[in-house]
C-alpha cells in the first residue's frame, strides 16, 4: 500500500450510527443484509447492503452503532440502492466482523 497525506484521509467521510432496521437480502448474489442506519440529524437515515451474514442475523443488529463511509455514490445492489459503506474486518476465516466504536457515540459523530 502506498502513502497518503492527510487531506486524502479527511476525504474519506466515516461516521458512525444506529442501525434501526435490518432484513435479510436474499436477492443479493453473495448472502448480505439490508441495513437502515441513523446517522443523527445532519446526515440523516441511510441504507446500506453488508456480506455480513457468517457473524450476524437481522435481528441482532438493531439498535448497534457501526461505522461507514457515507461520501461514496449510491451503489444499486440487485433491487435495492445502497447509500453507504458499512466497515468491517476479514476474520481468519474471511468473514466480515463489524467495525464499530467500543462505547456509545452521538450518531452522526466523524471518525478522528
Amino acid at each position: 500500500m502506498g502513502e497518503i497525506t492527510f487531506d486524502d484521509f479527511m476525504a474519506v467521510d466515516i461516521r458512525v450510527g444506529t442501525v434501526t432496521r435490518a432484513e435479510p437480502f436474499p436477492e443479493a448474489r453473495k448472502p448480505a443484509i439490508k441495513l437502515w442506519i441513523d446517522f443523527g440529524p445532519e446526515i440523516g437515515e441511510k441504507k446500506s447492503s453488508a456480506q455480513i451474514t457468517v457473524h450476524y442475523v437481522p435481528e441482532d443488529l438493531v439498535g448497534r452503532q457501526v461505522s461507514a463511509v457515507v461520501n461514496f455514490p449510491p451503489r444499486q445492489i440487485g433491487p435495492f440502492m445502497s447509500e453507504v459503506l458499512v466497515l468491517g474486518y476479514h476474520d481468519a476465516e474471511n468473514a466480515v466482523t463489524l467495525a464499530r466504536p467500543d462505547h456509545p457515540v452521538p450518531n452522526g459523530a466523524r471518525l478522528c
